[in-house]
Protein backbone atom coordinates (compact mmCIF):
# COMPACT_ATOMS: atom_id res chain seq x y z
CA UNK A 1 0.00 0.00 0.00
CA UNK A 2 2.88 2.36 0.95
CA UNK A 3 4.06 2.19 -2.98
CA UNK A 4 0.57 3.50 -3.97
CA UNK A 5 1.04 6.47 -1.94
CA UNK A 6 3.08 7.67 -4.67
CA UNK A 7 3.18 7.81 -8.55
CA UNK A 8 4.73 5.31 -11.45
CA UNK A 9 7.60 7.59 -11.62
CA UNK A 10 9.12 6.73 -8.55
CA UNK A 11 11.18 3.56 -8.87
CA UNK A 12 9.34 0.25 -7.44
CA UNK A 13 10.19 -0.30 -3.73
CA UNK A 14 11.40 3.23 -3.06
CA UNK A 15 7.92 4.02 -2.49
CA UNK A 16 7.31 1.90 0.87
CA UNK A 17 10.81 3.43 1.72
CA UNK A 18 9.51 6.74 1.44
CA UNK A 19 6.41 5.77 3.84
CA UNK A 20 7.55 3.39 5.83
CA UNK A 21 11.02 4.92 6.82
CA UNK A 22 9.33 8.00 8.18
CA UNK A 23 6.76 6.34 9.80
CA UNK A 24 8.84 4.01 11.65
CA UNK A 25 10.67 6.55 12.80
CA UNK A 26 7.80 8.88 14.05
CA UNK A 27 6.55 5.47 16.09
CA UNK A 28 9.35 4.99 17.57
CA UNK A 29 10.99 8.53 18.25
CA UNK A 30 7.60 10.31 19.03
CA UNK A 31 4.35 8.13 19.37
CA UNK A 32 6.50 5.53 21.48
CA UNK A 33 7.83 8.44 23.99
CA UNK A 34 4.46 10.31 23.86
CA UNK A 35 2.55 6.93 25.63
CA UNK A 36 5.30 6.34 27.52
CA UNK A 37 4.69 9.53 29.29
CA UNK A 38 0.65 8.78 29.33
CA UNK A 39 1.20 5.21 30.45
CA UNK A 40 3.80 6.08 33.43
CA UNK A 41 1.00 8.97 34.54
CA UNK A 42 -1.79 6.75 33.90
CA UNK A 43 -0.79 3.83 34.87
CA UNK A 44 1.51 4.03 37.89
CA UNK A 45 1.33 1.21 39.78
CA UNK A 46 0.58 -1.39 36.60
CA UNK A 47 -3.21 -0.58 36.99
CA UNK A 48 -5.11 2.48 35.36
CA UNK A 49 -5.44 4.77 38.54
CA UNK A 50 -7.12 8.40 36.42
CA UNK A 51 -8.11 9.78 40.04
CA UNK A 52 -4.86 12.02 39.82
CA UNK A 53 -5.74 13.04 36.33
CA UNK A 54 -9.35 13.66 36.86
CA UNK A 55 -8.36 16.20 40.29
CA UNK A 56 -5.94 18.05 37.83
CA UNK A 57 -8.47 18.40 35.13
CA UNK A 58 -11.25 19.91 37.45
CA UNK A 59 -9.02 22.25 39.57
CA UNK A 60 -9.56 25.10 40.13
CA UNK A 61 -5.08 25.82 39.09
CA UNK A 62 -5.83 23.60 35.49
CA UNK A 63 -8.76 26.00 35.08
CA UNK A 64 -6.18 29.31 35.63
CA UNK A 65 -3.69 27.61 33.35
CA UNK A 66 -6.22 26.90 30.24
CA UNK A 67 -7.88 30.23 31.10
CA UNK A 68 -4.34 31.75 31.19
CA UNK A 69 -2.98 30.03 27.55
CA UNK A 70 -6.28 31.19 25.97
CA UNK A 71 -6.66 34.79 26.85
CA UNK A 72 -2.53 35.58 26.42
CA UNK A 73 -2.51 33.46 23.19
CA UNK A 74 -5.41 35.56 21.79
CA UNK A 75 -4.56 38.93 22.91
CA UNK A 76 -0.80 38.35 21.35
CA UNK A 77 -2.16 37.13 18.40
CA UNK A 78 -4.44 39.98 18.01
CA UNK A 79 -1.18 42.46 18.54
CA UNK A 80 0.78 40.59 15.82
CA UNK A 81 -2.02 41.19 13.78
CA UNK A 82 -2.84 44.40 14.17
CA UNK A 83 1.17 45.30 13.63
CA UNK A 84 1.79 42.72 10.87
CA UNK A 85 -0.74 43.62 8.84
CA UNK A 86 0.49 47.33 8.05
CA UNK A 87 4.26 45.72 7.90
CA UNK A 88 2.99 43.72 5.21
CA UNK A 89 1.53 46.33 3.19
CA UNK A 90 4.66 48.20 3.52
CA UNK A 91 6.73 45.45 2.59
CA UNK A 92 5.32 44.09 -0.07
CA UNK A 93 3.42 47.21 -1.74
CA UNK A 94 5.51 49.52 -1.49
CA UNK A 95 9.09 50.05 -2.47
CA UNK A 96 11.44 52.07 -1.01
CA UNK A 97 15.78 51.24 -0.04
CA UNK A 98 16.43 48.77 1.90
CA UNK A 99 13.13 46.81 1.65
CA UNK A 100 14.57 43.29 1.30
CA UNK A 101 16.37 43.57 4.33
CA UNK A 102 13.76 45.18 6.13
CA UNK A 103 11.89 41.67 5.40
CA UNK A 104 14.57 39.72 6.56
CA UNK A 105 15.27 41.52 10.47
CA UNK A 106 11.58 40.91 10.94
CA UNK A 107 11.74 37.42 10.31
CA UNK A 108 14.66 37.45 13.11
CA UNK A 109 12.61 37.14 15.96
CA UNK A 110 10.02 33.88 14.89
CA UNK A 111 13.48 31.99 15.24
CA UNK A 112 15.54 33.52 18.13
CA UNK A 113 15.48 30.70 21.21
CA UNK A 114 12.55 31.62 23.66
CA UNK A 115 14.83 31.32 26.02
CA UNK A 116 17.03 34.00 24.39
CA UNK A 117 13.63 36.40 23.49
CA UNK A 118 12.42 35.83 27.77
CA UNK A 119 16.11 36.94 28.94
CA UNK A 120 15.58 39.91 26.28
CA UNK A 121 12.20 41.26 27.73
CA UNK A 122 13.07 40.43 30.99
CA UNK A 123 15.66 43.67 30.79
CA UNK A 124 13.40 45.80 28.98
CA UNK A 125 10.73 45.56 31.87
CA UNK A 126 13.47 45.53 34.58
CA UNK A 127 14.10 48.71 36.78
CA UNK A 128 15.54 50.91 34.02
CA UNK A 129 14.49 49.34 31.29
CA UNK A 130 12.91 50.67 28.13
CA UNK A 131 9.95 49.01 28.80
CA UNK A 132 9.69 49.32 32.93
CA UNK A 133 6.27 51.62 32.60
CA UNK A 134 4.55 49.46 31.77
CA UNK A 135 5.18 46.49 34.24
CA UNK A 136 7.22 43.90 35.98
CA UNK A 137 9.66 42.04 34.52
CA UNK A 138 7.01 38.72 35.27
CA UNK A 139 3.81 38.88 34.79
CA UNK A 140 0.94 38.94 31.17
CA UNK A 141 2.00 42.00 29.64
CA UNK A 142 5.81 41.05 29.46
CA UNK A 143 4.70 37.73 28.34
CA UNK A 144 2.18 38.81 25.58
CA UNK A 145 4.52 41.32 24.13
CA UNK A 146 7.25 39.14 23.75
CA UNK A 147 4.70 36.25 22.07
CA UNK A 148 3.63 39.50 19.79
CA UNK A 149 7.32 40.13 18.93
CA UNK A 150 8.13 36.89 18.13
CA UNK A 151 5.40 36.12 15.96
CA UNK A 152 4.65 39.37 14.09
CA UNK A 153 7.30 38.60 10.92
CA UNK A 154 4.72 35.66 10.65
CA UNK A 155 1.88 37.79 9.90
CA UNK A 156 3.82 40.00 8.26
CA UNK A 157 5.45 37.06 5.63
CA UNK A 158 2.21 35.07 5.19
CA UNK A 159 -0.09 38.04 4.38
CA UNK A 160 2.29 40.42 2.41
CA UNK A 161 3.32 37.50 0.41
CA UNK A 162 -0.51 37.58 -0.81
CA UNK A 163 -1.00 40.80 -0.39
CA UNK A 164 2.10 41.25 -3.19
CA UNK A 165 0.48 39.06 -5.69
CA UNK A 166 -3.35 40.48 -5.07
CA UNK A 167 -5.43 41.13 -7.60
CA UNK A 168 -5.30 44.94 -7.67
CA UNK A 169 -8.36 45.55 -10.30
CA UNK A 170 -11.19 45.15 -8.22
CA UNK A 171 -9.80 48.15 -5.90
CA UNK A 172 -8.85 50.06 -8.80
CA UNK A 173 -12.45 49.63 -10.39
CA UNK A 174 -14.25 50.51 -6.47
CA UNK A 175 -11.93 53.48 -6.50
CA UNK A 176 -12.66 54.62 -10.35
CA UNK A 177 -16.37 54.52 -9.23
CA UNK A 178 -15.42 57.02 -5.96
CA UNK A 179 -14.79 54.63 -2.96
CA UNK A 180 -12.65 56.46 -0.50
CA UNK A 181 -9.14 54.71 -0.19
CA UNK A 182 -10.98 53.65 3.52
CA UNK A 183 -13.41 52.16 1.74
CA UNK A 184 -11.52 50.23 -1.12
CA UNK A 185 -9.81 48.60 2.19
CA UNK A 186 -12.76 47.65 3.56
CA UNK A 187 -15.31 46.54 1.12
CA UNK A 188 -12.18 44.80 -1.63
CA UNK A 189 -8.99 44.45 0.22
CA UNK A 190 -9.93 42.80 3.26
CA UNK A 191 -12.25 40.57 2.12
CA UNK A 192 -10.44 39.32 -0.53
CA UNK A 193 -7.44 38.69 2.04
CA UNK A 194 -9.47 37.71 4.77
CA UNK A 195 -8.51 33.68 4.34
CA UNK A 196 -4.74 34.80 4.81
CA UNK A 197 -5.41 36.81 7.81
CA UNK A 198 -7.28 34.11 9.02
CA UNK A 199 -5.05 31.40 8.90
CA UNK A 200 -1.72 33.43 9.90
CA UNK A 201 -3.47 34.05 12.90
CA UNK A 202 -4.45 30.52 13.82
CA UNK A 203 -0.97 30.05 12.53
CA UNK A 204 0.55 32.40 15.65
CA UNK A 205 -2.22 31.57 17.77
CA UNK A 206 -1.17 28.04 17.83
CA UNK A 207 2.52 29.37 18.55
CA UNK A 208 2.02 31.40 21.32
CA UNK A 209 -0.59 28.54 22.78
CA UNK A 210 2.60 26.01 23.09
CA UNK A 211 5.29 28.95 24.30
CA UNK A 212 6.97 27.46 26.83
CA UNK A 213 10.65 29.47 27.43
CA UNK A 214 8.90 32.58 27.36
CA UNK A 215 6.43 31.84 29.80
CA UNK A 216 9.22 29.88 32.18
CA UNK A 217 10.94 32.56 32.21
CA UNK A 218 8.62 35.76 32.46
CA UNK A 219 5.51 34.05 34.38
CA UNK A 220 7.36 33.66 37.54
CA UNK A 221 5.71 31.40 40.33
CA UNK A 222 2.14 32.87 39.40
CA UNK A 223 1.50 32.91 35.14
CA UNK A 224 2.04 29.50 33.29
CA UNK A 225 0.07 28.09 30.59
CA UNK A 226 0.01 24.00 29.72
CA UNK A 227 3.89 23.97 27.88
CA UNK A 228 5.09 25.15 31.44
CA UNK A 229 2.71 23.25 34.05
CA UNK A 230 4.15 20.04 32.59
CA UNK A 231 6.99 21.19 32.97
CA UNK A 232 6.53 22.14 36.42
CA UNK A 233 4.76 19.44 37.23
CA UNK A 234 6.87 16.91 35.83
CA UNK A 235 10.44 18.41 37.00
CA UNK A 236 9.45 20.08 40.92
CA UNK A 237 6.74 18.27 41.72
CA UNK A 238 7.43 14.73 40.43
CA UNK A 239 3.62 14.44 39.57
CA UNK A 240 3.18 12.60 36.47
CA UNK A 241 -0.48 11.91 36.33
CA UNK A 242 -1.16 15.19 36.18
CA UNK A 243 1.01 16.27 33.77
CA UNK A 244 0.10 13.46 31.47
CA UNK A 245 -3.59 14.35 31.59
CA UNK A 246 -2.33 17.83 31.05
CA UNK A 247 -0.26 16.70 27.57
CA UNK A 248 -3.81 14.56 26.71
CA UNK A 249 -5.60 18.03 26.91
CA UNK A 250 -2.78 19.75 25.21
CA UNK A 251 -2.81 17.28 22.48
CA UNK A 252 -6.71 17.31 22.01
CA UNK A 253 -7.03 21.22 21.97
CA UNK A 254 -3.87 21.07 19.07
CA UNK A 255 -5.22 18.70 17.05
CA UNK A 256 -8.30 20.26 16.63
CA UNK A 257 -6.61 23.73 15.88
CA UNK A 258 -4.74 22.31 13.73
CA UNK A 259 -7.30 20.79 11.86
CA UNK A 260 -9.00 24.62 11.71
CA UNK A 261 -5.44 25.88 10.30
CA UNK A 262 -5.83 22.96 7.34
CA UNK A 263 -9.24 24.29 6.41
CA UNK A 264 -8.40 27.72 6.63
CA UNK A 265 -5.62 27.06 4.62
CA UNK A 266 -7.65 25.36 1.85
CA UNK A 267 -9.13 28.62 1.19
CA UNK A 268 -7.05 30.36 -2.12
CA UNK A 269 -6.90 33.87 -3.15
CA UNK A 270 -7.05 34.70 -6.64
CA UNK A 271 -4.33 37.01 -7.36
CA UNK A 272 -2.80 38.68 -9.76
CA UNK A 273 1.01 39.70 -9.69
CA UNK A 274 1.15 43.78 -8.95
CA UNK A 275 4.55 45.15 -8.81
CA UNK A 276 5.21 47.30 -5.72
CA UNK A 277 4.84 51.05 -6.08
CA UNK A 278 6.44 53.84 -4.28
CA UNK A 279 5.17 55.45 -1.22
CA UNK A 280 2.63 58.82 -1.91
CA UNK A 281 1.61 61.13 1.01
CA UNK A 282 -1.27 59.22 2.09
CA UNK A 283 0.94 55.78 2.85
CA UNK A 284 2.84 58.05 5.67
CA UNK A 285 0.65 56.61 8.67
CA UNK A 286 1.41 53.07 7.73
CA UNK A 287 4.42 54.10 7.16
CA UNK A 288 5.08 55.86 10.68
CA UNK A 289 2.74 52.15 12.16
CA UNK A 290 5.59 50.11 9.92
CA UNK A 291 8.58 52.34 11.40
CA UNK A 292 6.98 51.89 14.60
CA UNK A 293 7.09 48.09 14.48
CA UNK A 294 10.85 47.67 13.78
CA UNK A 295 11.46 49.78 16.89
CA UNK A 296 9.66 47.43 18.82
CA UNK A 297 11.00 44.63 17.12
CA UNK A 298 14.57 46.26 17.55
CA UNK A 299 14.15 47.13 21.24
CA UNK A 300 14.80 44.16 23.12
CA UNK A 301 17.76 43.09 20.74
CA UNK A 302 19.54 45.91 21.47
CA UNK A 303 18.56 45.63 25.12
CA UNK A 304 19.96 42.15 25.20
CA UNK A 305 23.53 43.58 23.44
CA UNK A 306 23.62 46.64 25.84
CA UNK A 307 23.25 44.57 29.09
CA UNK A 308 25.70 42.34 27.58
CA UNK A 309 28.30 44.59 27.31
CA UNK A 310 27.64 46.07 30.66
CA UNK A 311 30.58 44.42 33.27
CA UNK A 312 31.12 46.30 37.19
CA UNK A 313 29.27 49.19 35.69
CA UNK A 314 31.42 50.21 32.58
CA UNK A 315 31.19 49.13 29.01
CA UNK A 316 33.10 46.13 28.02
CA UNK A 317 33.68 42.51 26.58
CA UNK A 318 34.14 41.26 30.04
CA UNK A 319 30.98 38.88 29.76
CA UNK A 320 31.86 37.44 26.67
CA UNK A 321 35.22 36.70 27.85
CA UNK A 322 34.16 35.02 31.10
CA UNK A 323 32.48 32.78 28.85
CA UNK A 324 35.64 30.04 28.59
CA UNK A 325 34.80 29.60 31.94
CA UNK A 326 32.09 28.08 34.16
CA UNK A 327 30.47 30.99 36.17
CA UNK A 328 32.08 29.40 39.78
CA UNK A 329 30.37 26.49 40.30
CA UNK A 330 27.37 27.07 38.26
CA UNK A 331 28.59 25.18 35.00
CA UNK A 332 30.29 21.48 34.49
CA UNK A 333 31.70 22.48 31.51
CA UNK A 334 32.78 26.41 30.15
CA UNK A 335 29.81 28.00 28.17
CA UNK A 336 31.85 27.95 25.14
CA UNK A 337 32.12 24.08 25.37
CA UNK A 338 28.24 24.39 25.55
CA UNK A 339 28.00 26.32 22.12
CA UNK A 340 29.80 23.79 20.74
CA UNK A 341 27.72 21.37 21.56
CA UNK A 342 24.51 23.11 20.71
CA UNK A 343 26.32 23.83 16.56
CA UNK A 344 27.18 20.17 16.50
CA UNK A 345 23.74 19.25 17.95
CA UNK A 346 21.86 21.25 15.54
CA UNK A 347 23.89 19.91 12.44
CA UNK A 348 22.72 16.00 13.27
CA UNK A 349 19.39 17.39 14.16
CA UNK A 350 19.25 19.06 10.81
CA UNK A 351 20.79 16.25 8.60
CA UNK A 352 17.66 14.11 10.34
CA UNK A 353 14.96 16.30 9.91
CA UNK A 354 15.81 17.04 6.37
CA UNK A 355 16.06 13.45 5.38
CA UNK A 356 12.51 12.38 7.05
CA UNK A 357 10.98 15.66 6.02
CA UNK A 358 12.11 15.66 2.59
CA UNK A 359 10.48 11.39 2.38
CA UNK A 360 7.06 13.02 3.78
CA UNK A 361 7.25 16.15 1.79
CA UNK A 362 7.66 13.95 -1.20
CA UNK A 363 4.57 11.67 -0.40
CA UNK A 364 2.18 14.19 0.68
CA UNK A 365 2.73 16.40 -2.56
CA UNK A 366 1.75 13.66 -4.97
CA UNK A 367 -1.72 14.00 -6.11
CA UNK A 368 -3.51 10.35 -6.42
CA UNK A 369 -6.36 9.94 -8.65
CA UNK A 370 -8.03 7.43 -5.74
CA UNK A 371 -10.34 9.15 -3.49
CA UNK A 372 -9.00 6.85 -0.96
CA UNK A 373 -5.25 7.07 -1.41
CA UNK A 374 -5.55 10.54 -1.61
CA UNK A 375 -7.48 10.39 2.09
CA UNK A 376 -4.87 8.30 3.09
CA UNK A 377 -2.09 11.46 2.10
CA UNK A 378 -3.96 13.73 3.92
CA UNK A 379 -3.59 10.99 7.18
CA UNK A 380 -0.23 10.75 6.31
CA UNK A 381 0.29 14.82 6.31
CA UNK A 382 -1.30 15.13 9.73
CA UNK A 383 0.89 12.61 11.22
CA UNK A 384 3.43 14.13 10.96
CA UNK A 385 2.35 17.56 12.09
CA UNK A 386 1.79 15.86 15.41
CA UNK A 387 4.58 17.16 16.74
CA UNK A 388 2.99 20.72 17.06
CA UNK A 389 0.43 19.78 19.05
CA UNK A 390 2.34 17.28 21.85
CA UNK A 391 4.58 19.69 24.73
CA UNK A 392 8.10 18.82 24.04
CA UNK A 393 8.48 18.45 27.68
CA UNK A 394 6.44 15.88 27.26
CA UNK A 395 8.33 14.09 24.11
CA UNK A 396 11.76 14.88 26.52
CA UNK A 397 11.07 13.70 29.16
CA UNK A 398 9.29 10.26 27.48
CA UNK A 399 12.28 9.56 26.11
CA UNK A 400 13.84 8.89 29.29
CA UNK A 401 11.81 6.53 30.22
CA UNK A 402 10.93 4.62 27.05
CA UNK A 403 14.18 4.64 25.05
CA UNK A 404 15.98 3.13 28.72
CA UNK A 405 16.37 -0.97 27.63
CA UNK A 406 17.36 -2.54 24.95
CA UNK A 407 16.85 -2.74 21.91
CA UNK A 408 16.62 1.29 22.14
CA UNK A 409 18.73 1.79 25.09
CA UNK A 410 19.63 5.44 24.13
CA UNK A 411 19.78 7.32 27.60
CA UNK A 412 23.29 7.97 27.57
CA UNK A 413 23.99 8.21 23.47
CA UNK A 414 25.40 11.45 22.56
CA UNK A 415 22.15 10.84 19.57
CA UNK A 416 19.25 11.71 21.75
CA UNK A 417 19.42 15.02 21.75
CA UNK A 418 19.40 15.57 17.92
CA UNK A 419 16.35 12.79 17.54
CA UNK A 420 14.47 14.81 20.00
CA UNK A 421 15.34 17.95 17.98
CA UNK A 422 14.62 16.32 14.61
CA UNK A 423 11.19 15.68 15.77
CA UNK A 424 10.22 18.96 17.00
CA UNK A 425 11.80 20.23 13.39
CA UNK A 426 10.04 17.46 11.38
CA UNK A 427 6.62 19.78 10.65
CA UNK A 428 9.21 22.41 9.21
CA UNK A 429 10.39 20.98 6.59
CA UNK A 430 7.17 19.16 5.47
CA UNK A 431 5.44 22.92 5.49
CA UNK A 432 8.71 24.32 3.49
CA UNK A 433 9.06 21.33 0.49
CA UNK A 434 5.58 19.97 -0.11
CA UNK A 435 4.12 22.80 -1.28
CA UNK A 436 7.08 24.05 -3.98
CA UNK A 437 6.60 20.19 -5.05
CA UNK A 438 2.83 20.43 -4.97
CA UNK A 439 3.24 22.67 -7.18
CA UNK A 440 5.15 21.09 -9.98
CA UNK A 441 3.17 20.33 -13.47
CA UNK A 442 3.38 16.21 -13.91
CA UNK A 443 3.78 17.08 -17.67
CA UNK A 444 7.36 18.17 -16.64
CA UNK A 445 8.21 14.47 -15.12
CA UNK A 446 5.83 12.94 -17.82
CA UNK A 447 8.16 14.48 -20.79
CA UNK A 448 11.60 13.26 -18.79
CA UNK A 449 9.77 10.00 -18.58
CA UNK A 450 8.88 10.18 -21.89
CA UNK A 451 12.42 10.86 -23.37
CA UNK A 452 13.68 7.53 -21.25
CA UNK A 453 14.69 9.15 -17.91
CA UNK A 454 14.05 6.43 -15.24
CA UNK A 455 12.59 7.29 -11.81
CA UNK A 456 15.88 8.20 -10.19
CA UNK A 457 16.58 10.71 -13.15
CA UNK A 458 12.99 11.81 -13.13
CA UNK A 459 13.57 12.93 -9.56
CA UNK A 460 16.77 14.61 -9.91
CA UNK A 461 16.29 16.53 -13.31
CA UNK A 462 12.86 17.49 -12.51
CA UNK A 463 12.13 17.39 -8.28
CA UNK A 464 15.41 17.85 -7.33
CA UNK A 465 15.85 20.88 -9.76
CA UNK A 466 13.04 22.77 -8.54
CA UNK A 467 13.14 21.63 -4.57
CA UNK A 468 16.69 22.35 -4.14
CA UNK A 469 16.21 26.01 -3.43
CA UNK A 470 13.52 25.22 -0.65
CA UNK A 471 15.01 22.36 1.09
CA UNK A 472 18.16 24.32 1.37
CA UNK A 473 15.82 27.20 3.08
CA UNK A 474 14.20 23.99 5.21
CA UNK A 475 17.61 23.16 6.82
CA UNK A 476 18.63 26.83 7.68
CA UNK A 477 15.15 26.97 9.42
CA UNK A 478 15.87 23.36 10.90
CA UNK A 479 19.42 24.42 12.53
CA UNK A 480 18.26 27.34 13.47
CA UNK A 481 15.16 26.15 15.67
CA UNK A 482 17.65 23.18 17.22
CA UNK A 483 20.16 26.27 18.17
CA UNK A 484 17.42 26.89 20.40
CA UNK A 485 15.25 24.08 20.99
CA UNK A 486 14.84 24.02 25.36
CA UNK A 487 11.85 21.91 25.73
CA UNK A 488 13.17 18.51 25.41
CA UNK A 489 16.61 19.41 25.63
CA UNK A 490 15.94 20.28 29.19
CA UNK A 491 15.33 16.68 30.17
CA UNK A 492 17.90 14.80 28.08
CA UNK A 493 20.90 17.42 28.44
CA UNK A 494 23.63 16.49 30.86
CA UNK A 495 25.61 18.13 32.77
CA UNK A 496 29.09 17.99 31.07
CA UNK A 497 27.16 18.41 27.61
CA UNK A 498 24.88 20.85 27.88
CA UNK A 499 23.42 22.99 25.05
CA UNK A 500 23.20 26.70 25.40
CA UNK A 501 19.66 27.75 25.92
CA UNK A 502 20.09 24.83 28.82
CA UNK A 503 23.70 27.05 30.33
CA UNK A 504 21.40 30.08 29.86
CA UNK A 505 18.90 29.03 31.73
CA UNK A 506 20.84 27.17 34.57
CA UNK A 507 22.91 31.03 34.62
CA UNK A 508 19.88 32.39 34.68
CA UNK A 509 18.63 30.23 38.20
CA UNK A 510 22.01 31.09 40.09
CA UNK A 511 22.18 34.58 41.49
CA UNK A 512 25.60 36.47 41.22
CA UNK A 513 26.17 39.22 39.15
CA UNK A 514 29.02 37.24 37.04
CA UNK A 515 26.44 34.81 36.25
CA UNK A 516 23.82 37.32 34.89
CA UNK A 517 26.42 38.67 32.53
CA UNK A 518 27.54 35.46 31.27
CA UNK A 519 23.51 34.82 30.80
CA UNK A 520 23.23 37.95 28.72
CA UNK A 521 26.38 37.79 26.83
CA UNK A 522 25.97 33.79 25.94
CA UNK A 523 22.04 34.84 24.78
CA UNK A 524 23.59 37.25 22.53
CA UNK A 525 26.06 34.77 20.69
CA UNK A 526 22.98 32.28 20.55
CA UNK A 527 20.68 35.32 19.11
CA UNK A 528 23.77 36.61 16.49
CA UNK A 529 24.02 32.51 15.67
CA UNK A 530 20.32 31.96 15.22
CA UNK A 531 19.98 35.34 13.41
CA UNK A 532 22.87 34.74 10.89
CA UNK A 533 21.26 31.59 10.15
CA UNK A 534 17.57 33.30 8.89
CA UNK A 535 19.64 35.74 7.22
CA UNK A 536 21.06 33.00 5.02
CA UNK A 537 17.93 31.53 3.99
CA UNK A 538 16.49 34.50 3.29
CA UNK A 539 19.24 35.23 0.56
CA UNK A 540 17.32 31.92 -1.33
CA UNK A 541 13.63 33.57 -1.12
CA UNK A 542 11.79 30.80 0.12
CA UNK A 543 8.42 31.76 1.78
CA UNK A 544 9.19 28.81 4.12
CA UNK A 545 6.69 30.68 6.92
CA UNK A 546 4.08 31.28 4.26
CA UNK A 547 3.72 27.25 3.92
CA UNK A 548 2.29 27.54 7.47
CA UNK A 549 -0.55 29.75 6.53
Amino acid sequence: MGSRLVERAVPWGLGGVLVGVPLIAISIFFVLPFIGMIHRGLWPEGGLDIGPAVETLTSSRTRSVLWFTAYSAAIATAGAVVLGIPAAYCCYRLRFPGRDLVRTLALVPFVLPTVVVGVAFSRLYADGGALAWLGSEQGPVAIVTAMVFMNVGVVMRTVGSAWASLDVRRGQAAAALGASPAQVWWTVTLPALAPVVAAAASVVFLFCATSFGIVLILGGLRYANIESEIYQLTTQELDLGSAAALSLLQLLLIVALLALVGRVRRQRVDHVVAPARTPTRRDLPLLAVGAATLVFLALPVVSLVAASLRRDGSWSFGNYRALSGTGGNTLVVPVTRALANSLGIALEATAMALCLGAMVAYVVSRRPADRRLARLVTVFDGVFMLPLGVSAVTVGFGFLITLDRPPLDLRTSSVLIPIAQAMVALPLVVRTVAPVWRGIDDRQRQAAASLGAGGWRVFATVDLAIGWRPLLAAAGFCFAVSLGEFGATSFLARSDHPTLPVVIYRLLGHPGVDNFGMAMAASAVLAAATAGTIVLVERLRVGALGAFG
